[in-house]
């Protein structure tokens, strides 16, 4: 009589239990072919060996499985892909930091001795190197004009007549953090999708691609979007009658680039299409874009072919033989600059209306007394969000679809404006409602150097108000306004087994405790302290963490504001209640932490 099969237990997918099933089943279908199963024999080894393999494939197959999906993936490459197909486009700088600095010089007076020569007045032209005081380069954003009648002018020297001989001005202008690079590269025959790693770095803003036949490329935020908008001097606001010093306009970019950054470099990639199709038809002819099909009996032999329609300049024209130059944007790590931390400025930059009607002494003379400082910090440059991060502002991404209707999509846009225009830490939206529109109370938060949270700059703010104006509701009001900080301390109490060192477990809960509340909270996110007793009880060697006191820290090298911790204590003493305006910040963890063996 027959043996009848046993159905496979496809749930054996561990060493053990895969060993388990191969050695009953052969136990039940060879019994009587083989029956050496000890530890030590060639059939033991055989079953080793496979159950070895099959363990590896079942953990490879989870592991694989896993990282398909952003709630399960571990890997950051793999999580940053699945954020980009949900429309968050990780930016791997830590952003632009921005400010504006003073720049000073001394001009020559007029021949009555009332002012400083209009001549003389010169232009620090954009893009010009600024240095701060460790090293970090900086640009010039927009042209400084020492001609602006805002600008403060005073006597810089006075005659024996008491008439002033020169005139010292201080012109205010904005900078952000990095270096101007250009690079040339040569790009061969054609090839769709052309992909070019930039040599120098990752780039914070392309600033212009153009081949050596002096075709302009546009950055656009995919390939399939032809339409950019540039901006055109407005005529009647040269004259006057104006409100908009330039006009926004359409134009359609069949030469266009995306950008990718990784976590070391950048590329730029281009579309599908060629030189020789900026000939054809914009529009699409359907009976080129078909296929022929065979083995119908019916009467149609024509089918739809989707993939055809690339073969348009619909995604964009890809270079071929040619030499691209690519001008781009550089930044630093660590952009992040202090009050007084700008001191040095090309001089070199400096240019004149009228450099004939000058001598070249005078012109040297003003260049050599330009000077720079800052009166406020340089700040919008953050750490680059971690894997957590990552798929928190990648699901609110995926929500926000580009618009800002609730509370979350406003904070999900403000995490996602570009690294050029800076970058905030911590954020938090609040809202008052009146009759007939929304105020929207967005407080936000910037990061210094040593990453610890500080308030943001005027420019960061002002980039921030814009990027999110034509994103809001049209009855929305939005006010950007500072959070506050509070700088808090722990100190906590455990009970050691007495098989263990109780200073290495002290030591280890240290360490933990301190890993653990590193990062600082969100604004209005509230502190559980029961999730401090958990921490610390999952430590080896702790059998219980008998007390945890949360104290504020102030004084020297703190923050300003303080607040009572009892005062925001829950009434079972296990949750500090923060406000809707302030984030809970461990500034020393390594001299706010406290420990104790009791």
């Amino acid at each position: 009589m027959a043996t009848k099969k046993t159905k496979i237990d496809y749930t054996a997918r561990d060493f053990d239990s895969i060993k388990l099933e191969l050695l009953q089943y052969c136990k039940r279908y060879y019994p009587d072919t083989y029956r050496d199963f000890g530890e030590a024999s060639f059939g033991s080894m055989t079953l080793d060996m496979v159950a070895y393999v099959g363990d590896m494939l079942s953990y490879y197959l989870d592991y694989q499985a896993n990282e398909m999906f952003l709630d399960t993936a571990t890997e950051e490459e793999n999580v940053d892909k699945i954020a980009r197909g949900l429309g968050h486009k990780k930016d791997t700088q830590r952003g632009t930091a921005t400010g504006t600095a003073d720049f000073y010089v001394v001009v020559n007076a007029n021949p009555i001795g009332l002012g400083p020569a209009d001549d003389e007045l010169p232009i620090l032209p954009s893009t010009t190197p600024v240095l701060s005081n460790d090293g970090s380069a900086f640009i010039v954003v927009n042209d400084v004009r020492f001609d602006d009648s805002t600008n403060e002018v005073v006597p810089a020297r006075i005659g024996p007549d008491g008439i002033p001989t020169a005139y010292a001005i201080r012109a205010t202008g904005e900078i952000a953090s990095g270096r101007i690079v250009t690079s040339k590269l040569s790009v061969g025959g054609y090839e769709k999708y052309k992909k070019i790693k930039l040599p120098s770095g990752q780039a914070v803003e392309i600033l212009s691609v153009v081949d050596s036949s002096g075709h302009e490329y546009y950055e656009v935020d995919y390939l399939s979007q032809n339409v950019i908008y540039k901006d055109v001097s407005n005529r009647a606001y040269s004259s006057g009658t104006g409100t908009a010093a330039t006009i926004m306009r359409p134009f359609t970019a069949v030469r266009r680039f995306t950008v990718e950054n990784t976590g070391t470099s950048t590329f730029i990639q281009f579309g599908h299409g060629s030189d020789s199709e900026l000939t054809q038809a914009s529009v699409v002819e359907p009976s080129n874009v078909v296929m022929e099909m065979h083995a119908r009996n019916y009467s149609t032999k024509k089918s739809f072919d989707p993939s055809k329609l690339l073969s348009t300049d619909k995604f964009g024209i890809a270079p071929s033989d040619t030499v691209m130059t690519v001008k781009y944007r550089v930044a630093s790590a660590n952009s992040n600059a202090a009050v007084g931390a700008i001191k040095t400025v090309d001089t070199s930059r400096l240019t004149f209306k009228d450099p004939s009607s000058l001598a070249a002494s005078t012109m040297s003379e003003v260049r050599n007394s330009l000077e720079v400082s800052n009166s406020s910090p340089i700040l919008g440059s953050v750490s680059t969000p971690d894997i957590s991060e990552t798929k928190r502002r990648a699901q609110d991404t995926f929500a926000t679809q580009s618009r800002a209707v609730t509370k979350q999509d406003l904070e999900s846009l403000c995490y996602s404006m570009p690294s050029k225009y800076g970058a905030i830490k911590r954020c938090r939206t609040g809202t008052t409602t009146c009759k007939k529109r929304r105020n929207l109370e967005i407080y936000v938060l910037s990061e210094d150097n040593n990453g610890k949270l500080i308030a943001a700059t005027d420019t960061l703010k002002q980039n921030l108000k814009v990027w999110l104006s034509d994103r809001r509701m049209m009855n929305d009001a939005i006010e950007i306004k500072d959070a506050k900080v509070v700088n808090y301390g722990i100190e906590f109490s455990i009970m050691v087994d007495p098989n263990f060192n109780k200073h290495q477990v002290l030591n280890s809960a240290f360490e933990t405790l301190k890993s653990a509340v590193s990062e600082p909270l969100y604004i209005g996110e509230p502190l559980y302290i029961s999730d401090i007793y958990n921490i610390l009880n999952g430590v080896t060697g702790v059998v219980d963490a008998r007390s945890v006191k949360i104290s504020n820290k102030t004084g020297t090298g703190y923050s300003s504001t303080s607040v009572n911790m009892s005062s925001v204590l829950s009434s079972d003493g296990l949750t500090i209640e923060t406000p809707l305006n302030v984030a809970l910040e461990i500034k020393n963890p390594s001299s706010d932490i406290k420990g104790s063996v009791s």
